[in-house]
């Protein structure tokens, strides 16, 4: 991904990570954690999750994370909340459902990123594309964390890729998926608890991340 001022790069020969945070309270407790994940592989954006409060005390969370995510060549999108965007400098926002990034388009565009998750079938997706979206998300899990079956979400990937331009984001459950998003035609994946959630550590868990995307066969 581009950072502000450009848009979602062309399709890559091969995916990048998308690492999505958990939501933040406190981002001086995340910033060391967040930092040494960067650093262990290759990361094209970061979606920051804020926990619900008023605008300004979500601004400066941003901000306390935008120079570690932006300082490393990653794009720093927000979860929601595309109001709030401009001001925090990030590059863009990622929005739940068609309707959503309907009411956000005229807030990011054309200078940032809009993506759009949340897409129950694939005419939704093509609607969110047609609308603008830079970039649509497969697989993600909803508020009650539930998401598709993995079978079904590599199957929406792999229809996305033969058939758009636009790049597609798969969802990854765990770094072992990883292999197959890729295989499947994701032009990102996205990592989220498979990360942080890891018990050796989310820059031990990226690591790995990164080693199956570049070089499948040495993890095997």
């Amino acid at each position: 991904m581009a950072s502000r001022g450009n848009q979602i790069e062309p399709r890559r020969p091969a995916p990048r990570i998308y690492l999505v945070t958990p939501p933040v309270a406190d981002p001086a407790g995340l910033k060391n954690a967040l930092a040494s994940t960067l650093e262990a592989g290759d990361v094209a954006a970061v979606l920051v999750q804020l926990t619900a409060t008023d605008d300004r005390t979500m601004i400066n969370r941003v901000k306390v994370l935008a120079p570690i995510v932006q300082g490393r060549g990653a794009a720093l999108l927000v979860d929601g909340h595309p109001e709030i965007v401009a001001r925090a400098g990030a590059d863009g926002a990622h929005m739940t459902g068609v309707a959503a990034l309907a009411e956000a388009l005229a807030l990011l565009k054309p200078a940032r990123i809009a993506g759009c998750g949340g897409l129950a079938s694939r005419h939704d997706a093509m609607v969110a594309a047609e609308s603008g979206a830079d970039y649509v998300m497969f697989g993600e899990p909803d508020e009650d964390a539930h998401r598709p079956s993995f079978e079904a979400v590599l199957d929406r990937v792999a229809w996305w890729a033969e058939v758009f331009e636009i790049p597609c984001v798969g969802f990854a459950a765990s770094v072992e998926e990883t292999e197959q998003l890729a295989a499947a035609g994701a032009d990102f994946v996205a990592l989220g608890d498979a990360v942080f959630g890891d018990a050796r550590g989310p820059a031990v868990a990226m690591a790995e991340a990164a080693r199956r995307l570049a070089a499948p066969e040495a993890v095997r």
